[in-house]
Parts: structure tokens; sequence; C-alpha cells
């Protein structure tokens, strides 16, 4: 596969290439080692697809996973705690969990044990390969890699995503780079507050 379009979010490119390049040939060699027509594994049975090979999500979304842990890239999960009240919560989630768990108790509250988990780590970048549905890049562009940025774990998210015109060719309905694109864009240039890069793939 090759990559089709990619865009950089508060310079995350950037800081990859200045401080990290070796990460992204990493990154090329993964996307750049896959022939996704090995993975047309889907017979369609829709009535404007039927008898045709799809794409399948999943078979690509497997290889990727191998060939980024050949690399010495791992998932990463970070646990912390919530609770009912605003302020607490702003006061605890700077501090380690087990730090927030006694605070939230402290002030005699229940706390409530959370996580936020992404693909694959190394050296301060997270890439998160999303070939699921269209609400999980949201969450990850707007939640996910900023929880790891504000928590001191990462310094830039890399979203990986199909274009379009692959998109059309898969087995379910995962979400796309276009319309991921245009969902940062009408955010306005500062949000998220967190560096990425997304990234849009094809055959």
């Amino acid at each position: 596969m090759k990559i089709g379009a990619m865009y950089s979010h508060l310079n995350g490119f950037e800081w990859i290439q200045y401080h990290q390049k070796e990460m992204w040939e990493e990154i090329l060699k993964v996307i750049e080692g896959i022939n996704a027509n090995q993975f047309r594994t889907k017979i369609s049975k829709e009535k404007t697809m039927e008898g045709k090979a799809l794409f399948s999500p999943t078979a690509i979304n497997k290889k990727m996973k191998e060939d980024f842990e050949k690399l010495d890239w791992y998932e990463s999960r970070t646990n912390y705690w919530v609770t009912d009240d605003y302020r607490l919560i702003t006061r605890t989630m700077h501090l380690k969990d087990v730090d927030q768990k006694k605070m939230i108790e402290d002030h005699g509250k229940t706390p409530i044990r959370s996580y936020n988990q992404t693909d694959f780590v190394k050296n301060r970048i997270a890439v998160e390969v999303q070939f699921g549905k269209y609400s999980f890049i949201a969450y990850d562009l707007f939640v996910k890699h900023l929880a790891f940025y504000v928590g001191d774990t990462i310094e830039v998210g890399i979203e990986i995503l199909p274009m379009k015109k692959m998109q059309a060719e898969m087995s379910s309905g995962p979400g796309y780079y276009e319309s991921a694109l245009y969902d940062l864009a009408r955010q306005g240039r500062g949000v998220p507050a967190v560096p990425l890069v997304l990234i849009g793939i094809e055959p």
C-alpha cells in the first residue's frame, strides 16, 4: 500500500521529522510492505457489488498489527479514576492513578476505574490503525490521542485511515480519510490541542 494523502496538525509531522525521523521510516515500512490485494478476501453479497471481491478491514488490520509488533511497536494502556465531581476531576487528572483514587475517596466520592488504550506506541509516538466505525475515528482524534498527550505519554498521535476510494471497496463501512480531515478542519486549527498526523492509505 501507499500513502495517498497526509495532513499534519499542529506540526505533528514536522516534530517527527526533526526528533524521530527513523520512526516515520518504520511507519512507512509497515504501510508499503502490505499488498492490499492479498486481502480482497470478502465476496460481496450487496446488490450493487454482488460477487465482487472486497478488501477485508479486519485482515488488513491484523497484518498491520503483526508488522508493527515486529518493529517493537506495542499497545499502551493508561489507567485513571473518574467520579461525578467536575472540579475534583480537574484536580486529579494530572496525578498518578493511585493518587487519583485516594484524593477522590478523601473527598467522600466514589472512584470509578477507567482507562485509555492505543494500538501502538514507540518513542512517544502513538499510532492508531482505524478501519472500524466512523465514530471510533472521532474518539481517537478528539479524546484518545489528546488524553495520552495531556498525560505526557506521547508527543504526537498518528491516525491511519483508508482513502475514500479504498473504503468504497471494503467489506464493511469504516470511516475514511477525507471525512476525518473535514472533521478536523471544521473544529479550527487549534483543536484538538495535540499534534497529529492524519494518514490516508490506498492500494
